[in-house]
């Protein structure tokens, strides 16, 4: 636990970026009927019954120290979809990173081999040389900040009927734009705070 708390107290540097990783999976649903839309002294009103087209997963990609987030929506959350992701990091999010500090839970897709049996070698070490892999320890998932905004992205975006990808993509995209507004560069900012702070709300929301 301690070197997780250390590596979120250290200062930010853009040459060597935090990176909180997690993931869920998310089911599409499409109303049946049209909801009876909210008006004066009543709420929205909407048939119990809905269409299940499905489920997503979300990889999301969080820097606490740097207040940005990205979400990548995949079909599925396996080996392949992992290896992917941390190509995805490495090539499009940080191409210009000497390394990746990144916190991501110790689960068994989470290996340097899901890479390589999808990838190759060459290209998996290409990836995984330029990452420095902090696994929260057992029982202590919380300490990773990217389950806390995952939690805020549950409520605020996804605690609703979404029917395709495609508006999942979108509102998924609004919800970053709206996130990055309110929390407008976050460099000076304590990580470590953040989390206290964001554990109290979480609290608070129980």
């Amino acid at each position: 636990m301690e070197h997780i708390l250390e590596l979120y107290h250290k200062a930010y540097d853009p040459k060597r970026p935090l990176v909180c990783f997690d993931e869920k999976s998310t089911q599409l649903l499409a109303h049946i009927t049209d909801p009876q839309i909210l008006k004066p002294g009543q709420a929205t009103r909407q048939d119990y019954e809905y269409k299940r087209n499905g489920t997503r997963n979300l990889f999301i990609f969080v820097e606490p120290k740097a207040g940005a987030r990205q979400v990548l929506v995949t079909n599925r959350r396996t080996k392949r979809d992992f290896a992917h992701a941390m190509r995805y990091l490495v090539d499009v999010i940080h191409p210009e990173a000497e390394c990746i500090d990144i916190v991501m839970d110790n689960l068994n897709t989470h290996r340097y081999h899901s890479l390589v049996e999808f990838l190759g070698k060459q290209e998996a070490d290409r990836i995984w040389n330029r990452l420095e892999v902090h696994y929260t320890p057992e029982h202590a998932s919380w300490l990773n900040m990217a389950e806390i905004e995952l939690s805020i992205l549950s409520k605020q975006c996804l605690a609703r009927r979404i029917p395709s990808e495609w508006t999942l993509i979108t509102e998924i995209v609004a919800w970053e734009q709206a996130r990055m507004r309110r929390m407008p560069g976050s460099a000076g900012i304590s990580p470590l705070m953040m989390l206290v702070s964001s554990l109290k709300n979480i609290t608070l929301h129980l």
